[in-house]
């Protein structure tokens, strides 16, 4: 191997150290911030999946005497809104997860 193919090769490891050293540790960020982000990650979390819901409940209608109404439409959609919440507290899809590192790196590169 000449001097010039060593130099490539340890050209390409300080680029690859470089990248890794860019990615956000979320050990690293501060308990405190950490928690506000992965609570806000999560509340977007639950909100995306009770938006992705939604359409499933459109064609289910309450039967007569009991049901339909305004009250009804507004209950449904509370309801589809707490699904979206028990699923993103239950371990969700993993969407609150990604959000907490893009925070982390949008953080870590503002500074």
């Amino acid at each position: 191997m000449g001097a010039v193919d060593f130099q490539i090769q340890n050209n390409m490891t300080d680029m690859a150290m470089q990248q890794r050293n860019k990615m956000p540790d979320v050990n690293r960020v501060k308990n405190s911030s950490e928690d506000a982000m992965r609570k806000t990650a999560k509340e977007f979390e639950a909100m995306y999946l009770s938006q992705m819901l939604r359409p499933m409940f459109e064609g289910i209608e309450a039967e007569a005497p009991f049901g339909g109404g305004q009250a009804e439409n507004m209950w449904k959609s509370l309801q589809i809104d707490e699904y979206g919440k028990a699923i993103a507290n239950a371990g969700g899809v993993g969407l609150a997860d990604a959000v907490v590192r893009e925070m982390i790196m949008l953080q870590e590169a503002s500074q």
